[in-house]
């Protein structure tokens, strides 16, 4: 009769399985000894992370009321006038836009002629309010001065 064949690969699997078995029974066994196993790690004071606990005399005492969890209401922040005034920059009355620069900032946005009340030249002096676009903000409603 012909006997089961062992490969090497089926050999070493069963080495492995039995090395991990004994490891296991060797860990079972130092905890049931009363090893010391030291797992915890505190977080000192700085944030650097040891293995000592932190010295409570050093502890600050928070209040949960004084935590501020969101962002502040927009009444909070300061209220910003939505008209502009800004001067023409460049406008093409064929292709149908232009940019218009904010006279507080220096900003240029762009402006299209659907955004016009008014019809514009370049260098003419507006007002205008600004609307987020596809590529950043854009003037809309603009009249002249």
């Amino acid at each position: 009769m012909a006997r089961a064949q062992e490969t090497f690969g089926k050999k070493e699997r069963e080495k492995k399985r039995l090395k991990k078995r004994e490891e296991k029974r060797k860990r079972k066994e130092a905890r049931k000894a009363g090893e010391k196993n030291d797992t915890f790690i505190y977080v000192d004071q700085f944030g650097q992370l040891t293995d000592t606990p932190p010295d409570p005399s050093q502890k600050v005492k928070i209040d949960a009321e004084d935590i501020v969890v969101g962002v502040p209401k927009k009444e909070d922040y300061e209220e910003e006038d939505p008209i502009r005034k800004g001067k023409v920059n460049f406008y093409d009355d064929k292709k149908g836009f232009g940019f218009i620069i904010d006279l507080e900032n220096n900003e240029k946005y762009f402006c299209h002629v659907s955004g016009l009340l008014d019809e514009i030249q370049e260098n003419d002096k507006v007002t205008f309010e600004l609307e987020k676009g596809q590529k950043g903000l854009n003037a809309v409603r603009v009249k002249k001065q």
